[in-house]
């Protein structure tokens, strides 16, 4: 390239700065609405947490820093354990459940029948319901004395237990209810399902395969990435568990503290007791325990994970 050449393209982008300027002012312009939001609403909250999980902070009085205390007084907290081992708990069984009953449903919404946009909606449904509102339709269903849970198993001569009053069956009432609202995961399986060649299925039927072949060695590797992504988000979600817990007891985490799980406990700390630099010490524990599972998940089970075409 000639000196000549050189001196035109330098031109020419001088030229283009002022323009190039304006766009971009333009842009933060138009964007600053969303930049603010996520300034004021995501980025401050998150540091003054974790300012505040090293203060003594009861949003009434002076911040006096602690250090590591509200960190290791954790480990001496009864009640803090307890709300890990009720998280794990609604977690280990909550979402292999959920995951289960959203393929089944999505293998059965795969079908086709007549109607089959109706049942789809009908199984969506759940999903879109305000958290708050279905819980307290949930606090109906589940009623030892009346619910209607109780009543259908009575017609079958089964004497329904205590569900949220017993500290046996409140956990499982609500894994039911976790269950109760996967049509999201529903429908990302059935766009999974809907995505496998067809051409693969027919292949399997001349090579001799049957139902649960074609099943395991056909659907199962092409829906690996939907299934990655349902366990992912189903362990976050269930660490973030909350509102079903919150509305069915009142905030107590009753009976027992049966229903205590982190999130709530946290609540708790934050907003009742007001020990808002022990409760921010716990959120980013508990932050530290998701990615921490996070990346398990993906080193043990993501490498096993078949992208087609990739």
């Amino acid at each position: 390239m000639t000196a000549t050449s050189l001196k035109q393209s330098s031109a020419r982008l001088r030229r283009r700065d002022p323009q190039a300027r304006r766009n971009f002012l333009w842009g933060l312009f138009f964007t600053s609405p969303a930049i603010i939001g996520l300034l004021g609403f995501t980025a401050y909250p998150l540091l003054a947490s974790l300012y505040y999980s090293f203060t003594s902070y009861s949003m009434f009085g002076p911040i006096r820093w602690i250090g590591l205390t509200n960190f290791t007084d954790l480990f001496t907290d009864s009640n803090w354990w307890l709300s890990l081992y009720n998280t794990f708990y609604i977690l280990i069984f909550s979402v292999p459940l959920g995951i289960l009953v959203a393929l089944g449903l999505a293998l059965l919404l795969n079908s086709k029948v007549r109607g089959i946009t109706v049942y789809r909606t009908i199984f969506y449904l759940p999903s879109i319901v305000p958290i708050v509102a279905s819980a307290v339709v949930w606090s109906y269903v589940l009623n030892p004395q009346y619910g209607v849970l109780n009543n259908i198993l009575s017609a079958f001569g089964i004497n329904g237990p205590g569900w949220l009053t017993s500290p046996d069956w409140s956990k499982p009432a609500l894994i039911l209810i976790s269950v109760w609202g996967v049509g999201n995961l529903m429908i990302i399986m059935l766009a999974g399902l809907q995505d496998v060649p067809q051409d693969l299925y027919d292949a399997s039927r001349v090579d001799g395969a049957g139902v649960w072949g074609r099943f395991w060695n056909v659907t199962i590797p092409f829906l690996s990435p939907h299934l990655l992504f349902a366990l992912v988000t189903g362990l976050i979600a269930a660490f973030q568990y909350f509102a079903p817990a919150y509305v069915l007891t009142n905030g107590e985490g009753t009976p027992a503290g049966s229903t205590l799980i982190s999130s709530l406990y946290l609540y708790q700390n934050a907003f009742r007791f007001f020990k808002v630099g022990y409760a921010s010490a716990m959120a980013w524990v508990l932050f530290i325990i998701i990615v921490v599972c996070t990346v398990l998940v993906f080193r043990f089970v993501g490498r096993r994970i078949y992208y087609g075409g990739a």
